[in-house]
């Protein structure tokens, strides 16, 4: 598979720490993120890349050559003028898919595993998704369970009640998809190439929790420095068994206001969305799970339960944190109330303390459950913690509660996520 690097950009946002040099080049940690992204491409596999350029382009020929320095072959397509984020596919002889790239992310990612998912879904594009630390600016991605694209807006187009998935900059294309555009100049991949074929039902989310962050601005160079000195890329790799800190929802990420049945009633607690984030920030999966049994009493329909979480999703984003998994149990195993939902009324394996939810992300997110938490404010979900084979954390000021043995407490969720 070809690989093609968008590496045109001016940097403008980081022209106040280097504007001498192509934003690809600024170093990343004592490296050129360009650097870092041809020696990603070697070691999945991939040879034959293409590195589309415009501003100081010579810069960018005099550090890359030909590849051989970095095990690849190099190509350039040079831009006399700006192209857009598509322009120039329509220059280059593309007859199979290939891999596009902006130029200024640091990543690794299992490709193969997401050229598999391309190739099983028959896609005409598959974009690498992910929640986004920053979703006020950037591409928003609605997608079913099987990650077919039903939507894809700019940040200030997206719904109201939408999950924190965003458009990472890594993408799948075929050529096929180039073939059905009319080109122009300049053409800008999201508005001219994708958005217009959402509604062919081939446009694909490939969601992973696999590292990808853009350093475009100095404050994300600068998270992408401590995360690399940190060793969280590597951590958070496809192949390696994760540690995930489980989050139990009503009184330990948002205040308790008895069964929440309305997005407008999720108010975080003071603190929960810097916790998350912390726990984002170490490396650690942070998972959502909750039982929820107002939909089988009926005050709550699984369409509203979505949107409740869609809100909480976005008061975390406000604040750069995000979750990696939802889970949620909608069960509840009494009949005979009035206005009950008769299809959750069962005694299920799912409803903490049985430890079906985080059985289930552990198999879909390849989770270590010994090295992980499960954090709550009620006995339950200690319980659950020690029927999982996780590290029960509690959290609670009350002095008098009982606590067994080996569990740790802390006031708040925040308390815990300083001492990771």
């Amino acid at each position: 598979m070809k690989a093609i690097i968008l590496a045109g950009g001016r940097g403008t946002r980081l022209a106040a720490l280097r504007s001498d040099i192509p934003k690809a080049l600024v170093p990343a940690a004592g490296k050129p993120v360009l650097a870092r992204q041809l020696e990603m491409l070697r070691r999945e596999g991939i040879r034959d890349v293409t590195l589309v350029c415009g501003h100081l382009a010579q810069q960018i020929r005099d550090y890359c050559g030909d590849g051989e320095a970095f095990g690849v072959r190099i190509g350039y397509c040079t831009e006399a003028q700006p192209l857009g984020t598509a322009g120039a596919l329509f220059h280059l002889d593309l007859r199979e898919d290939f891999l596009l790239l902006n130029g200024d992310l640091v990543f690794d990612v299992d490709l193969g595993s997401m050229r598999d998912f391309h190739t099983r879904s028959r896609a005409l594009a598959t974009l690498f998704a992910h929640p986004s630390t920053h979703p006020s600016d950037s591409t928003w991605i609605g997608a079913d369970a099987a990650g077919r694209v039903s939507a894809f807006c700019r940040a200030d187009e997206r719904p109201a009640f939408a999950h924190n998935l965003s458009n990472a900059g890594i993408a799948i294309l075929s050529p096929e998809l180039l073939r059905r555009c009319t080109p122009r100049v300049p053409m800008d991949l999201d508005r001219d190439v994708l958005r217009p074929n959402v509604d062919s039902g081939r446009i694909f989310a490939y969601r992973s929790y696999e590292y990808v962050k853009d350093m475009g601005t100095p404050q994300r160079l600068c998270e992408v420095e401590r995360d690399l000195a940190q060793g969280i890329p590597e951590r958070r790799q496809k192949k390696r068994p994760h540690a995930a800190v489980f989050l139990d929802r009503d009184g330990t990420l948002n205040v308790f206001k008895g069964y929440i049945s309305e997005p407008d009633a999720i108010e975080l607690i003071d603190g929960a969305a810097h916790a998350v984030r912390r726990i984002n920030e170490k490396g650690y999966l942070a998972v959502l799970a909750t039982n929820q049994p107002v939909v089988a009493r009926g005050a709550c329909s699984p369409e509203m339960l979505d949107r409740i979480h869609c809100r909480l999703e976005a008061l975390l984003g406000e604040e750069g944190a995000y979750l990696d998994g939802v889970y949620f149990c909608p069960h509840h195993p009494d009949k005979g109330f009035a206005g009950e939902n008769p299809l959750y009324k069962t005694d299920c394996d799912c409803r903490k303390p049985k430890p079906g939810m985080l059985l289930r992300a552990a198999k879909e997110l390849n989770i270590d459950l010994s090295a992980s938490y499960m954090v709550g404010d009620a006995q339950t979900d200690v319980q659950t913690a020690r029927n999982a084979g996780c590290r029960p954390v509690l959290l609670t000021e009350n002095a008098d509660e009982p606590v067994p043995d080996g569990t740790q407490v802390f006031a708040n969720l925040l308390r815990f996520a300083d001492s990771l």
